[in-house]
């Protein structure tokens, strides 16, 4: 698995062996940050359950000022570090464009935080997610990880629920058939 696009392009990322892990394939990031565009530049970015890292990585890549990256599998997080570093050098940045967070997604949310997100890419787990969905989008918001402009990227199956209190869906990339990912662009209602 490399990154698609950016000044990182080619890099190769290691992949950790965990349980349950679904790493984001290359030609499904490349049609997403496509569609992004330059919406990517600058933003302070945020990515849930991040896995590999393979979404934030990529933004780090193609222009982001920095990314959040909130994985609980420790397992997963040693992988996501070193892809971290990988990218952040083939980038030209400074190591602390990227800070990972070891823990919980939910318990992340429930702290308030200082500072808003741009972006915020969502990619959990997909039979557990369901149920944490409300609460997470809601999070999002009482807790002020969002602004009125940012823009929250959920990957789900394309059966998945897709309306959420306070959050408008404004496109959805992929065609929604069961089993099939497909990615719902969200903007909070605020």
């Amino acid at each position: 698995m490399r990154i698609s696009g950016g000044k990182a392009k080619g890099i190769q990322l290691s992949v950790s062996k965990a349980a349950g892990l679904r790493p984001a394939t290359e030609a499904n990031r490349e049609r997403l940050f496509s569609s992004l565009g330059d919406f990517i530049n600058q933003s302070r970015t945020l990515d849930l359950f991040a896995g590999t890292g393979s979404y934030g990585l990529e933004a780090l890549s193609r222009g982001a000022s920095s990314v959040h990256f909130v994985e609980k599998n420790q397992r997963v997080v040693s992988a996501l570090k070193e892809n971290l570093i990988k990218v952040c050098k083939s980038a030209g940045l400074m190591n602390s464009a990227g800070a990972v967070s070891s823990r919980d997604a939910i318990d992340f949310l429930k702290k308030p935080t200082p500072q808003t997100f741009d972006l915020v890419f969502l990619d959990p787990p997909y039979l557990d997610f369901p149920k944490l969905a409300e609460k997470v989008f809601s999070l999002l918001i009482s807790n002020h990880f969002v602004h009125r402009e940012s823009l929250l990227v959920h990957e789900a199956p394309g059966e998945e629920r897709t309306n959420f209190p306070n959050w408008i869906q404004i496109r959805t990339l992929g065609k929604p058939k069961r089993g099939a990912p497909v990615f719902r662009l969200f903007q909070p209602d605020l």
